[in-house]
């Protein structure tokens, strides 16, 4: 699946309206961490250093089509700046009379940020007016945020059908990475599985089922699968509704000579608190406490499992990450994964944030910048914002 990229079009001294995922996390106004911002400076400056002019476009938060003062792009912009060592300049609205003059009064190496795209309603409607309004903008189209392509937003689906498109260099990298995991994996493939819901993941299960050699399960999905199987897991948190699903897919991964791991122990607690009372539990979970990460055996077998592995694919922590108390097993096979010869990949929102929080993201052969992106092209599903894309010729 090769698209024409950004490598492939000319810039110089048109207009290059691209869409970014700069959906950045916010604390008090300030930008918690501008890793998204970084992922996409490759292509940002491909596209200065040969004489674009640089309109970007991204979505903050969930405005749900309304102004949301604290949702605003200014500190992206400003971080932008910073980063790039440039005046950005910030506009603001995304559409309009106003926004047309500026960018009809760019030069080669102008830099604009427009407004929150999802405070208009017409974004997430797909409207066609807001389509036509986006693409008057622009004189060519560039994606370069995975993190949307699932979404047939006007910005990710509807523009690209209005002006010459192209591929971003992290996009192309994202198209690149995963695809080959799904057309030619190096082998044994072992994926590994946690979060928190088998409902958020069944199709991607389903679908690595036809290609994995392994597959390790953990996090408070894996009590969906190990109730299913009758083991007590006192008062983890599961899917009742789910149980049939799970038995499903462990039939389907006997049949197809798939082997799946399950946790065979627990760190466990009475409250879902840092500071909570702990104790490992072997086997059953008695009531009154939760399963919040896999257990020291657990943690030993699963990273046994990924010795000699070919292609390792991780989406999903083991436990609850973000408290120190249930942060190991998530810790030692992250350790594991990035010091394997293996081709590493790690996809996910939770994922991508512990690999961050662990120092680990430069130590995997690629790390997703998707997370509903990430599990739907695992699942083999056409992405909008790739599909309508150019394909290049051979």
């Amino acid at each position: 699946m090769r698209k024409v990229t950004v490598e492939d079009i000319d810039v110089k001294d048109r207009r290059v309206l691209m869409r970014v995922d700069f959906n950045v996390p916010l604390e008090h106004g300030e930008i918690a961490n501008d890793a998204r911002i970084r992922r996409a400076l490759p292509t940002i400056n491909h596209v200065l250093g040969r004489g674009g002019k640089l309109i970007l476009m991204s979505h903050l938060g969930r405005p749900n089509g309304k102004v949301v003062p604290d949702l605003r792009m200014d500190p992206v912009a400003a971080r932008l700046g910073e980063l790039l060592g440039r005046e950005v300049r910030k506009l603001n609205d995304c559409i309009g009379p106003e926004v047309e003059s500026v960018v009809s009064g760019m030069k080669a190496g102008d830099v604009v940020v427009l407004e929150n795209l999802r405070f208009n309603p017409g974004e997430k409607a797909g409207d066609a007016d807001f389509v036509d309004a986006l693409s008057r903008l622009g004189d060519v189209y560039v994606n370069d945020a995975f993190g949307t392509a699932h979404r047939p937003d006007a910005s990710v689906a509807g523009v690209p059908k209005k002006l010459p498109g192209a591929a971003g260099l992290l996009l192309e990298a994202e198209i690149e990475h995963l695809g080959k995991v799904l057309l030619d994996p190096e082998r044994p493939f072992i994926v590994v599985l946690g979060g928190a819901k088998v409902s958020d993941k069944i199709g991607t299960v389903e679908n690595l089922l036809r290609l994995a050699n392994r597959v390790l399960i953990g996090g408070a999905m894996a009590y969906t699968f190990l109730s299913a199987e009758g083991v007590e897991v006192g008062d983890s948190k599961l899917e009742e509704d789910k149980k049939d699903v799970a038995l499903g897919v462990l039939a389907a991964a006997r049949d197809a000579g798939v082997e799946v791991m399950l946790p065979t122990d627990h760190v466990t607690a009475r409250a879902f608190s840092a500071d909570a009372e702990t104790k490992v539990q072997e086997g059953s979970i008695e009531p009154g406490w939760m399963g919040l990460d896999i257990g020291p055996a657990t943690t030993a077998a699963f990273c046994k499992a990924l010795e000699g592995a070919g292609t390792i694919v991780w989406n999903g922590t083991m436990g609850v990450c973000e408290m120190e108390p249930f942060s190991n097993g998530s810790r030692e096979l992250a350790a594991k994964m990035a010091a394997s010869p293996a081709a590493t990949i790690v996809g996910g929102g939770d994922t991508l944030a512990a690999v961050e929080m662990l120092g680990l993201q430069d130590k995997f052969d690629h790390v997703s910048t998707g997370g509903g992106a990430f599990l739907e092209f695992m699942e083999g599903r056409e992405l909008p914002g790739v599909a309508c894309l150019p394909d290049k010729s051979s």
